[in-house]
């Protein structure tokens, strides 16, 4: 099993859609691609596992400016791993790697947001290091 992370391509955006679907969003491909394409632009590109020449998993990455913090805040804003593909270190590679990604672009927090409905997830965020550390509320506009 040979496991690489790289950016995300708009090119692999028909596999992330099955991917982010995994976790309930709907999404789909022409939409995937453009943000992918803006985000890029912006300077973060998102992240992808490949597991032998197959996108396995995506990690989202987003860095935001808060006036009550020194550096900027790096923010995870999805972590999803193929079934077929859990248990192998997928997902801690990917973290590994938007860790450093985000540090490179001066953040000195990073933050994961998850449903709370996602437990597993949760278990697996406390077992690297991540600890809760506040609610989070939403508004659709």
């Amino acid at each position: 099993m040979t496991i690489a992370i790289r950016e995300a391509q708009p090119d692999d955006a028909s596999r992330l859609v099955e991917l982010v679907e995994l976790l309930t969003h709907k999404v789909d491909a022409a939409g995937v691609a453009h943000r992918l394409e803006r985000l890029s632009a912006a300077g973060l590109s998102q992240l992808v596992a490949v597991e032998d020449g197959e996108v396995v998993g995506l990690c989202g990455l987003h860095r935001m400016t808060a006036i009550h913090r020194d550096c900027p805040v790096g923010r995870i804003t999805i972590l999803v791993v193929a079934e077929s593909a859990r248990g192998k270190g997928i997902g801690r590679a990917l973290v590994d790697a938007a860790e450093i990604k985000l540090r490179e672009a001066g953040c000195g927090l990073i933050e994961i947001t998850s449903n709370d409905r996602l437990v597993e997830a949760h278990r697996f965020y406390r077992e690297i290091g991540y600890e809760p550390t506040s609610k989070r509320f939403a508004k659709a506009l």
